[in-house]
């Protein structure tokens, strides 16, 4: 099986979970998370994927929706936060949002970036602190990546983001295989690229290499879920979020 990530905003909204593992067994998370994305088809979620840090301490849960308000999505976010507080003892939730896709190139020419379990994939996050406008740092961002996706050898396709309640944009690449990256994070600099266009603003830019290890459509055994189903139709309903506090925890989303 294989995710889409689109490259515009269409027709679905991307949202990001970031998590830091606090057990030695991390397939413990894993599993638990698996079992999460499950539950989220419940809730709408028309595809989910998990990214585990190559090297760093990181794992990363995608999942794609159907484009809501910012009324459903406030809902949607609380409901999800109450599920994932069984994992309250296997990991941190470092961060929490929603973005768009807003741009993306492929080498086969499709319309969204492919990958599937297995596949090594990198995701950078650059912060502007002080900018007042996100669609003008996007803008520029799409004319830098859209330069330079063609001079980067062995990535397969990419896609920028932005985020819709902070001045923060991204970019997600797919690549041919692990070496790539490597060859491409240490030949570039992209603070360099993008001070010049962005002087007046406080750039934080932080990257990692992740490994995908699942995609929702895989091969799993049968979960038991989180809760039966009528118990998450009423979590949604009144948006329940008490556990929220046990989760969350101010840091930057890699």
């Amino acid at each position: 099986m294989a995710c889409f990530m689109p490259f515009n905003n269409r027709n679905l909204d991307i949202s990001i979970f970031v998590f830091r593992p606090t057990v030695v067994h991390v397939e413990e998370l894993l599993a638990g998370l698996k079992k999460f994305s499950l539950c989220t088809e419940t809730l709408g979620c028309v595809q989910s994927s998990i990214l585990q840090s190559i090297h760093g301490n990181m794992i990363i849960w995608f999942g794609a929706w159907l484009k809501r308000s910012s009324e459903n999505k406030e809902s949607l976010t609380a409901s999800l936060l109450s599920m994932l507080s069984n994992l309250s003892t296997k990991a941190i939730l470092v961060d929490h949002t929603f973005f768009d896709a807003y741009a993306g190139e492929s080498r086969d020419g499709s319309c969204a970036a492919k990958f599937c379990t297995g596949d090594t994939v990198s995701l950078s996050v650059a912060s502007f602190n002080g900018a007042a406008d996100v669609n003008d740092i996007s803008y520029a961002c799409s004319a830098l990546f859209k330069s330079g996706f063609h001079k980067m050898e062995g990535v397969r396709s990419g896609v920028c983001f932005k985020c819709q309640t902070k001045p923060s944009v991204a970019s997600f690449y797919v690549w041919k295989s692990l070496q790539y990256c490597y060859s491409w994070i240490l030949s570039s600099d992209q603070r360099k690229l993008l001070l010049p266009y962005f002087e007046t603003y406080s750039i934080d830019i932080k990257y990692d290499i992740f490994r995908v290890v699942y995609v929702s459509g895989d091969n799993e055994p049968k979960f038991q879920f989180f809760y039966p189903h009528h118990q998450i139709l009423e979590k949604t309903a009144r948006g329940d979020s008490k556990d929220e506090g046990k989760l969350m925890h101010s840091a930057s989303i890699i």
